[in-house]
């Protein structure tokens, strides 16, 4: 099975030059029925990276521009009047494929960002008195650029938290990118082909829900999630006033499946605290909410998420 994993980030690479991070994502996101959120700039290859890991799969993918203007049957889909038959007819909307790009999500108001948050938890759509199941594999890749302040909608917390994983993505070396400029220039980018199927990533994804976890292990995870509750608990009173709500129990759930996917990644049989510690960041940074006092003194999410890895025991 991993000589698998080995041969689709083989033929991921023809299109995306470094951005390992980024993909590591969208496979753990795959590996683990999530979605994932990715804040970057533009320019960074979130768009390739989800077309090409379309092509390697065998997938659909689709892509949406979120705009203020845009509104919820722009993406689910609305009943269309047909004046021949003299009836109506369903039309469905672009969330009716496997991989959704939802670009620039912030960008649309929140009874868009509900109508598609809705459909990424329940997996199904009701279109006027019809109800519609989204066939697997689903994912949603949504971005958003974080360097626009006009013209936008911050997503609420309690909808962040539909996310798995919420990847920063930065820009590449100067080596990945010396190698980009070259090969964009000379239309270079080799063609990616199809490597697995449906029934391929279908069998990738049982694999990694077999994957042996210990009981300590278990404990450890949730006593993770649990320090950003009850911080005083593990010593953290330095941390206490700065956090004004922990993850919910949504946080506990996707930290041992993404911990899961992430050990099939690196080709082990069984998770490790290593492995939690490797997503442990992309798991937290956007379930927990700070207090004015703590985002006016710039404390983000990532130092609160390091200073509970140290201090909560390592089984």
């Amino acid at each position: 099975m991993h000589k698998k994993i080995e041969a689709l980030k083989k033929e991921l690479s023809k299109a995306v030059i470094g951005q390992e991070q980024m993909i590591d994502g969208l496979l753990i996101g795959l590996l683990s029925d999530g979605h994932i959120l990715v804040e970057g700039v533009p320019g960074l290859a979130k768009t390739t990276t989800i077309n090409a890991l379309s092509k390697a799969l065998g997938l659909e993918s689709k892509r949406i521009q979120f705009t203020p203007d845009l509104l919820p049957s722009d993406i689910i889909g609305a009943q269309i009047y047909n004046p021949q038959t003299n009836d109506f007819g369903i039309k469905k909307g672009p969330l009716f494929t496997n991989l959704l790009l939802a670009d620039e999500i912030n960008r649309a108001p929140s009874k868009v960002q509900s109508a598609l948050l809705e459909v990424m938890q329940e997996r199904q759509v009701t279109i006027g008195d019809e109800t519609f199941r989204i066939e697997p594999p689903f994912m949603v890749m949504a971005t958003q650029n974080p360097i626009e302040q006009e013209g936008v909608y911050a997503l609420p917390e309690a909808q962040l938290d539909r996310f798995m994983m919420k990847l920063v993505v930065t820009h590449n070396s100067e080596e990945d990118e010396l190698t980009i400029m070259r090969k964009a220039a000379t239309k270079s980018f080799e063609t990616v082909e199809t490597v697995l199927n449906k029934e391929a990533l279908q069998a990738l994804r049982d694999e990694v829900s077999t994957l042996h976890v210990d009981e300590e292990v278990e404990r450890y995870i949730v006593q993770l999630i649990t320090a950003t509750r009850e911080p005083e608990r593990f010593g953290l009173e330095s941390i206490q006033n700065d956090l004004m709500y922990g993850a919910s129990p949504r946080a506990s759930i996707d930290l041992y499946k993404a911990a899961k996917a992430k050990a099939f990644l690196r080709g082990n049989d069984h998770v490790t605290p290593a492995d939690i510690g490797f997503v442990l960041h992309d798991v937290l940074r956007h379930r927990l909410v700070l207090n004015y006092e703590a985002r006016a003194k710039g404390i983000n999410p990532d130092e609160i998420i390091s200073k509970i890895v140290k201090e909560v025991p390592v089984p």
